[in-house]
């Protein structure tokens, strides 16, 4: 076993160096301003994206996931960053395939450490009676992981998503509208509860994490895309599968990184808000991630939130992390084994 991992290990670095020798391609990558998403920059500033043979341009930061995913679909970037806002986009068409996880675990299916609920001082929510929420206006950016976190917690308490009036709000601007009185509540993924916490005289937290849900962070591209571009997709996933690497060893040196990218992120949340993302920095997949994308699906569709739903095995393509995962097995080292029931392979079917 341990010849075998020398010899995988051998294959990476002999990899890495035909990457380096070659004329670099280039790739158009985009993000969103959750303190999840900086892997990509970091594997940027630290050069493991020209280690690989990769010239990566980023885009500016998008609110949401929606609004990465309407760049992808108008030819301004090659891939995204994204979670839930893919679901929509696939059932209103749009041929997507999810490569590997930006954010999740591959090892379980509850992971949702990096989300969290705020409400305002006067807003008569008690973090030990969740029912509370009922009558209040609590704000989510529709169609985004926020927005699954919240009507979770309101299943959990026993809620419909009609007791309480959720306000479609982009993350940047949820402190405002909770500072303002506007909404009783937010819901949201990091650094946004961490900055609302500490902008917001009086706010509290409500909830934080809980495995409610099961966290979606997807690299996501076209399908089009990943059929003509996989050998630079697979160095790609390589590349931020060192740059996972490098911030869970370093979570404070990843903290500044985020500063540098996310607006008006001061480094004492980006450092808060790197505690929480690094327990859900797995950039594999496994049969926990199909199921927490069907899971996903579903309970949008269930609640009347999707007119439709779809196979997620046409909508995941695993073979370029797996190519990572098999070839490059010392980027993955720091993190729990799968569990045999959880593994994978080229021609994986997931069945609900």
């Amino acid at each position: 076993m341990k010849r075998r991992t020398l010899l995988l290990t051998a294959a990476g670095a002999a990899w890495a160096a035909r990457a380096r020798a070659r004329e670099p391609v280039k790739l158009r990558a985009g993000m969103v301003t959750g303190i999840d998403q900086v892997g990509l920059p970091i594997a940027l500033e630290r050069g493991f994206f020209e280690e690989e043979g990769l010239d990566v341009t980023i885009a500016r930061p998008y609110a949401t996931g929606v609004d990465a995913l309407n760049a992808l679909q108008a030819g301004e970037v090659d891939t995204v960053q994204v979670g839930v806002p893919m679901i929509g986009a696939v059932v209103r068409g749009m041929d997507l395939v999810a490569l590997g996880n930006y954010s999740g675990s591959a090892t379980r299916l509850g992971s949702d450490a990096t989300m969290a609920v705020v409400a305002r001082a006067g807003s008569g929510i008690d973090p030990a009676r969740l029912e509370t929420l009922k009558g209040k206006r609590i704000a989510a950016s529709f169609g985004t992981i926020n927005h699954l976190y919240i009507l979770a917690l309101l299943e959990k308490a026993g809620l419909a998503p009609t007791d309480v009036t959720l306000v479609n709000t982009p993350p940047p601007d949820m402190t405002v509208a909770l500072l303002t009185g506007g909404v009783d509540a937010i819901s949201c993924w990091d650094p946004w509860p961490i900055i609302a916490l500490r902008d917001v005289p009086g706010a509290f937290l409500v909830k934080r994490g809980g495995d409610v849900i099961a966290y979606l962070g997807f690299n996501v591209t076209t399908r089009r895309y990943a059929e003509a571009n996989r050998p630079a997709l697979v160095r790609f996933l390589a590349a931020l599968a060192k740059a996972d690497q490098w911030m869970r060893k370093n979570p404070d040196g990843a903290a500044e990184v985020a500063t540098r990218w996310i607006p008006g992120l001061a480094l004492p949340v980006a450092r808060e808000a790197m505690k929480f993302n690094i327990e859900q920095n797995d950039r594999r997949l496994s049969a926990a991630n199909y199921a927490a994308l069907h899971k996903a699906m579903t309970t949008l569709h269930r609640l009347g939130f999707l007119p439709a739903t779809f196979d997620v095995n046409r909508h995941i393509d695993p073979r370029p992390i797996l190519e990572v995962m098999a070839t490059r097995p010392e980027l993955f080292a720091d993190l729990p084994p799968i569990p045999e029931n959880l593994r994978i392979h080229e021609g994986y079917r997931f069945v609900p």
